[in-house]
């Protein structure tokens, strides 16, 4: 159950830092979308800032809930943004990952087991 919460987190982590790491570079790619998105281009950088802290702090056990409720409010964000577009194919990606990210940290911290205690 641990390895298993682990190995969701490791991936997801894995992921986000896959989409931080371009915006903070300011590759063309991640200023690109993220202007289609309605966002202005100098934002770019402190949304992928935001979301590697984020991601950091979901990655250390110690401030992994923490990061947790970061992370969801950042896919909040994501899910209001897809939203106000109209893109509701979109729609389920961040809600998928929140749910992931709440489903690896349970599955990996005994704190979070004991707390919900499904």
């Amino acid at each position: 159950m641990v390895v298993a919460g682990w190995v969701i987190s490791g991936l997801i982590v894995l992921f986000l830092l896959v989409d931080a790491v371009p915006k903070l570079l300011r590759l063309d790619f991640a200023v690109d979308a993220t202007v289609d998105l309605g966002y202005p281009d100098g934002t770019v950088v402190w949304i992928g800032l935001i979301l590697l802290v984020c991601t950091v702090l979901y990655a250390i056990p110690r401030t992994a809930i923490l990061g947790a409720v970061l992370l969801t409010g950042y896919f909040g964000g994501a899910i209001v943004t897809q939203m106000q577009l109209g893109e509701d194919a979109w729609l389920l990606l961040p809600f998928i990952l929140g749910v992931l990210v709440w489903a690896g940290l349970y599955l990996r911290d005994n704190q979070v087991r004991t707390l919900v205690s499904v």
